[in-house]
């Protein structure tokens, strides 16, 4: 298991309107997560800042960098586009997170 974390940024205004959208998970969004060995996934919101975090964890790197290509995962980048920073593709500006402690 590899543990992922990462920061993503929401426009100003748009929480309640991300997390109606993520609570409403489409299914087909959540097999593919499951599909490309995708578990423990949470983002937290830090509502000063509008800085998402995300962690995830995951069986392999390969697998996973796969999901990004799917029809599903860009149609979710399509539909988050207008209430978060994405880039040209409409993915998400994300920067990855290093670990520096974890306890079990």
């Amino acid at each position: 298991m590899i543990r992922k974390a990462f920061k993503m940024f929401l426009y100003p205004g748009m929480a309640e309107e991300y997390e109606r959208r993520h609570n409403a998970l489409w299914p087909e969004m959540k097999e593919m997560i499951h599909a490309h060995g995708g578990r423990n996934y949470s983002i937290y919101l830090d509502k000063e800042t509008n800085v998402l975090y995300g962690y995830l964890e995951i069986e392999d790197e390969e697998l996973w960098a796969k999901s990004v290509d799917t029809e599903v995962n860009r149609k979710w980048w399509d539909y988050m586009a207008d209430i978060m920073e994405t880039n040209p593709d409409n993915s998400p500006v994300s920067v990855d997170l290093d670990m520096v402690f974890h306890l079990d």
